[in-house]
């Protein structure tokens, strides 16, 4: 199974922000470098399991969702994985986002 740094990172950031803490602060908490924190955030550098138990404990969030986005009880996890891969796009992107979307969701099935 292959991981999306990049959703990691913003699944991370997200916990941290919902913590009210900054980069600063979780790196501190860690015993890391700010500069660690933020390329995990952007998804440029892998976090080991380790560093993610302890991150898990230190945002009050479980690994499970930080690696898949998948504890949230319902169903509604993919959306916020929707969500959170529309942050970083474009306003045309999310148009043509938009579009396929809908395409999709009004295609009457045989």
């Amino acid at each position: 199974m292959a991981f999306d740094y990049s959703l990691i990172g913003k699944r991370i950031k997200h916990a941290r922000d919902k913590q009210g803490i900054t980069q600063e602060v979780l790196a501190e908490k860690l015993d890391v470098s700010n500069a660690y924190i933020s390329k995990i955030e952007r998804g440029k550098t892998p976090i080991n399991l380790d560093r993610l138990s302890q991150l898990c404990v230190v945002l009050d969030e479980s690994p499970e969702y930080i690696l898949s986005g998948a504890n949230i009880p319902t169903q509604d996890y993919l959306r916020n994985e929707i969500i959170l891969m529309l942050e970083d796009c474009s306003p045309e992107k999310i148009k043509l986002i938009m579009q396929v979307i809908k395409s999709i969701v009004e295609f009457k099935e045989q």
